[in-house]
């Protein structure tokens, strides 16, 4: 039987970030499968035998790691290799045999400048307290956001931050800013256990990684109330539909009360979506830009979220844009295509009837 040659875990990693991928997929009977510009493509390297790809992911993790997987067969962490990237890993077990999928995070943290992100990111990112949210489907660059954001406030503001992490992604160095970032498994047992009590610890500004459930999104609404800058994250495609998602979390007879305190708390959601470029350079973002001005205060107030489209459209002055505007831009400039930017609308009719017009 002729013998499979084994993978290099260094230079299956090297090679990935050198292709510009994003994401490796390891699995049995495959060779490592890559996602370069949103798309998959398989590698050059030899189709993975079952102990092969048990020797790669466990060659990723430590002793306490492996333990945690055999016990659990999933576990997420993130696995370092100096001076080429970090990689957000989540490894699992798929038809009895050992499987991988990880996110390569550049150890550069770029600005928003060099991201060519919005520059009201930059406005928002100064407020001193409140709830901001980073919304969009997995692998949108929600994480990418947050961090340009974080390095804004590093290089401006004299705060502390305290990072709630699954796992620790881009790592930042300490520069006006005092940031401590903790990865769940490692520093916290929960997002919602950590901000209860994370105030004690006098931030100016907490990082949610994400606000998965009721008692996090809870949590997260009081520490903002109470005096601190909150980002969090969540899965949702545009501003409406993010506040529905909050308002909707909540028991049914605390929805007055729920309705006020988000008017109160919320400052901004910014959403995003990834497209291919068209002249094949990677990828670019599009992003629905709300901020809560009186007027958006007042509609969330009276639960009548559906009136958010309007009040942005007409709120440009206020850094403001819809997600089908950014779209729209995109397409007109040339950088994506049409199909593309049509897949991404909110509104897909609008959407065709407002290109068609110009």
């Amino acid at each position: 039987m002729e013998q499979i040659p084994e993978i290099d875990l260094e230079d299956l990693l090297i090679d990935v970030v050198a292709r510009g991928g994003s994401d490796l997929h390891i699995k049995v009977g495959q060779p490592p499968i890559y996602r370069i510009d949103g798309k998959i493509h398989r590698s050059t390297f030899p189709v993975l035998s079952k102990e092969g790809t048990k020797k790669i992911v466990y060659g990723l993790m430590n002793e306490r790691q492996k333990e945690s997987f055999m016990r659990m067969l999933e576990l997420d962490f993130t696995y370092e290799l100096s001076g080429v990237a970090r990689f957000r890993t989540n490894a699992f077990s798929q038809r009895g045999h050992v499987g991988a999928a990880m996110r390569v995070i550049p150890m550069k943290i770029k600005t928003i400048d060099e991201w060519g992100l919005p520059q009201i990111l930059k406005d928002i990112a100064s407020l001193n307290r409140g709830l901001i949210l980073v919304t969009g489907p997995t692998g949108s660059g929600k994480s990418t956001t947050i961090a340009a954001m974080l390095e804004h406030m590093n290089s401006s503001f004299r705060r502390h931050v305290i990072t709630l992490e699954d796992p620790v992604e881009f790592v930042h160095s300490d520069n006006l800013c005092t940031i401590q970032q903790r990865g769940l498994g490692d520093d916290i047992y929960s997002f919602a256990d950590a901000l209860k009590h994370v105030m004690r610890q006098n931030p100016d500004v907490v990082v949610v990684g994400e606000m998965r459930d009721l008692e996090t999104m809870q949590m997260a609404i009081r520490a903002s109330e109470m005096g601190a800058l909150v980002l969090a994250t969540l899965h949702t495609t545009d501003a409406a539909q993010t506040v529905d998602r909050i308002l909707d979390s909540f028991p049914s007879d605390q929805a007055q009360q729920i309705r006020l305190e988000v008017s109160i708390a919320l400052q901004a959601i910014i959403s995003q979506t990834l497209l291919r470029r068209l002249d094949g350079s990677g990828r670019t973002a599009a992003f629905e830009i709300l901020i809560c001005t009186p007027g958006v205060r007042n509609v969330i107030r009276e639960g009548k979220a559906y009136q958010i489209y309007s009040l942005i459209q007409t709120g440009q002055k206020y850094g403001m844009q819809l997600l089908d505007q950014s779209l729209k831009e995109l397409y007109l400039s040339g950088i994506v295509n049409y199909g593309d930017a049509l897949s991404k609308c909110s509104n897909p009719q609008e959407f065709e009837r407002s290109v068609s017009g110009t």
